[in-house]
């Protein structure tokens, strides 16, 4: 359901400012109502709303079957403080919740030698993620009402839900990941100048850079023992209202 509103939200938002983005001459007054222009201040502010898509990549011990994680869309929600350097370089921090899901099936060869039920070949990961990235933004020079961008930088994450100092463990049904993680993030979008604000849709990738398993308290265990590490990696996309 909250995908749908989504959707609607983005068409309403296209049609109205469809005459806007579209016609020949530039837009004198973005952002501001008419006011002059904001893309000249030092600090600006705004806020963005997305949906991330969040993988696992793994790095194996033996050459066992690939465990399979299972992807589904998560929402992600956040604000935006934006600090100009020049025309076209932007320096910029966007602390956000997102909220996603995995599941990782695995492969009965993990087991052999064990005595097992099919719940065991599952495991759900839920993460709920106090993300913080710290980003370069490189623009091109604004063409019309559009101005084309490329991003990159580095991010820190707290998963409230990683369940890291959980006693418990695969062995209760419990799977574990860290609680503190970094990751690099490159992406592109685009700028599309407004009468009332600047709307930006983006695409951007997140690479986890530590590895984010919590291994089990037998080193035998059929759940991690062959993970030599795990590593989150993601796409994310959000539209930016500044």
């Amino acid at each position: 359901m909250k995908y749908f509103f989504a959707l609607i939200s983005i068409v309403f938002i296209f049609e109205t400012s469809n005459a806007q983005l579209f016609r020949k001459e530039k837009v004198t007054y973005d952002a501001n109502q008419g006011r002059g222009s904001t893309d000249n201040n030092l600090l600006r502010w705004g806020y963005f709303l997305g949906i991330n898509n969040y993988d696992f990549n793994f790095d194996y011990n033996e050459d066992l079957r690939d465990i399979y994680v299972k992807r589904s869309p998560g929402f992600s929600v956040g604000l935006i403080g934006n600090l100009r350097i020049n025309e076209f370089l932007d320096l910029r921090l966007e602390p956000g919740l997102l909220i996603t899901t995995r599941e990782l099936y695995y492969s009965q060869s993990y087991f052999q030698g064990t005595t097992f039920t099919d719940s065991d070949l599952i495991r759900e990961v839920k993460s709920t993620y106090i993300h913080i990235p710290l980003l370069l933004k490189v623009s091109t020079k604004r063409i019309n009402n559009f101005k084309p961008f490329i991003v990159g930088g580095f991010s820190t994450a707290l998963n409230l839900s990683s369940n890291e100092t959980n006693p418990n463990d695969n062995s209760n049904g419990q799977f574990r990941t860290t609680s503190n993680n970094l990751f690099y993030e490159l992406g592109f979008g685009i700028d599309f100048y407004l009468y009332n604000f600047k709307f930006t849709p983006s695409i951007r990738g997140i690479f986890g850079i530590n590895d984010e398993l919590v291994h089990d308290e037998d080193p035998n265990s059929p759940w991690t023992s062959n993970i030599n590490s795990m590593k989150t990696r993601g796409v994310f996309v959000n539209f930016t209202f500044q």
